[in-house]
Order: structure tokens, then C-alpha cells, then sequence
């Protein structure tokens, strides 16, 4: 098995909700290197892979560099400290506090707090990818129905700037899975769909300013001709992509008041495809 198998076997095993379609697009952001490089090494160019590569890789998808270097079968976990009887009456945060002094020296002290404060605070909920944690128990999916809950556009940004005027309009659908279906929406997984508030001008005839947009978070790579929520230069835009040549992409604006734009493939980021939306009309 080569290097890059072992590679896209850890990814499945560890991160099964990525997708075929996004997993170098994961490597990149785990290892911070160029999505191109993670392009290249599977293209067959292995030889680039440095160790500090692997290291990242073994870390953040947690199994040893030996593993990825000459293992067969599985990936294996590393070793993690069991917890004492001591230990097994405390909260998760009470847990976190110990290790952030014990192993957390180069920490600032407000960034212990926020480390702590998020644990404390995602102790108890179940958390998929950047959805927002909600009470769901007031709304409820029948067996042929999807819930699609809010996308936290603003975990999904990282450091990045949210639109000042961006508001959600609509926190959560219930949608029937056939009218999905018949409106030719196809999507990786039914837990990767998720609900946006489109904002501004730019795209306006097909995305207008608050309308519920949703969008499929399995998709973090360009997979053809579409709209797709992005990154560029630290800004958050929903725009159509289309390639350039095999390093730019256009991104294009549906409105002909706004000039489309020439970028780099490695300076954007796409963090969902958009798949349909969901116009408000006054009657």
C-alpha cells in the first residue's frame, strides 16, 4: 500500500463525514500546507511529503508516523492516559484544566480560559462539523423527513470576516427527503446539509439578500460549475466558480452590476456547495 493510500485510509476511518470529494482539502488545513501540495502528493509526487508533514498528519488525525510510513490494516489510535479513580468523578472541564497546566506553557492565560469555557460549554452536546449546537427537541423529523439545522458560517471562517450585515433568517428546516429529491438536489450525505442566510447584492436574481440558502458542507473542494460559499483573502463571499486555467478559478457575481473576479485556486477556500435556494416571495 502506498504512502497516499495509508493517507486516505486514515482520513476515512477518522473523518468518515468528509467525503471522497473533500479529504485533501482536510489534509491541507491539518498539515497547513497548499491544497495544491496535497494535489501533487496524490498525483504521485510523494517525495515532497516531509516529515513534518507526516507528523502534522499523524497528529491531527491521530495514529503514529510509523503507521503511516510502513503499517497494514488499520490505523492505530496512540496511546492516551487512562483516567484515575480521582479523575472519574470530575467534569470534562475540571479534566481540561489539569492538562492545560500540566502541558499548556506556551498558552497565553486567556487562551486557557477560551480552551476551558468551550469545553465547559460543549460538554454535554453532540456536535457535527460547524453546525451550530440547538435544542432540537421541540422539532422533530418524521421518518421521511430531513432536519437541516443552521451552518455556523462563523466556525466555519476560522479568523475570517463575516459579512456585517449577515443575520440568519431561517435557523432550521424540516424538509421532506422526496421534495429534495424531485428537485434534483443531490447531495454526499444527508448530515452534511445545512441552512445559510444569503446575503448582499452581488448575487442578486438567484440568491437575493436574506434568503435561506442550503448548502452541502461535504463538498470542500471544486467539483465542476456551481455556487459555492467560500473563503478568499480572509472574506466570506457566496459565489459561482468557474475555472480559469489550471491555477485561477473566476469567481463569478449572477449580478451584472458586480464585476467578476480572477483568483488563485490556492487562495480560496471552499467550505460548502450550494444546492438550493429557498426564495421568500411577498404575495
Amino acid at each position: 500500500m502506498k504512502i497516499t493510500d495509508r493517507i486516505t485510509a486514515l482520513v476515512r476511518a477518522r473523518k468518515p463525514e468528509v467525503g471522497a470529494r473533500g479529504f485533501k482539502r482536510d489534509i491541507a488545513t491539518t498539515c497547513g500546507v497548499s491544497y495544491e501540495a496535497v494535489r501533487q502528493w496524490f498525483a504521485g509526487d510523494t517525495g515532497n511529503i516531509k516529515n513534518e508533514n507526516l507528523k502534522a498528519i499523524a497528529d491531527g488525525y491521530d495514529t503514529t508516523v510509523d503507521w503511516l510510513l510502513s503499517g497494514k490494516g488499520e490505523p492505530p489510535r496512540r496511546m492516551t492516559p487512562t483516567r484515575s479513580a480521582e479523575d472519574s468523578g470530575k467534569s470534562s472541564a475540571d479534566i481540561v484544566q489539569q492538562m492545560l497546566a500540566k502541558h499548556g506553557k506556551n498558552l497565553s492565560d486567556a487562551a486557557k480560559q477560551k480552551i476551558a469555557e468551550a469545553v465547559a460549554e460543549t460538554a454535554n452536546e453532540v456536535k457535527s462539523g460547524n453546525v451550530i449546537p440547538a435544542d432540537f427537541s421541540g422539532l422533530r423529523a418524521r421518518a421521511d423527513e430531513v432536519l437541516i439545522p443552521q451552518y455556523d458560517i462563523r466556525a466555519a471562517m476560522g479568523h475570517g470576516q463575516v459579512p456585517p450585515d449577515y443575520s440568519e433568517t431561517v435557523r432550521n428546516l424540516i424538509v421532506r427527503e422526496d421534495v429534495l429529491r424531485e428537485k434534483g438536489v443531490t447531495f454526499t450525505t444527508l448530515n452534511a446539509l445545512a441552512v445559510i442566510t444569503g446575503w448582499g447584492q452581488s448575487m442578486e436574481g438567484t440568491i437575493n439578500d436574506k434568503d435561506p440558502v442550503i448548502v452541502d458542507r461535504g463538498v470542500n473542494e471544486f467539483i465542476g460549475d456551481g455556487i459555492y460559499v467560500i473563503t478568499w483573502h480572509g472574506l466570506l463571499y457566496i459565489k459561482r466558480l468557474q475555472m480559469s486555467d489550471e491555477d485561477h478559478f473566476w469567481l463569478i457575481s449572477d449580478n451584472e452590476k458586480h464585476k467578476d473576479q480572477q483568483a488563485r485556486i490556492d487562495d480560496v477556500t471552499i467550505h460548502a456547495k450550494v444546492l438550493l435556494i429557498w426564495n421568500a416571495r411577498k404575495a
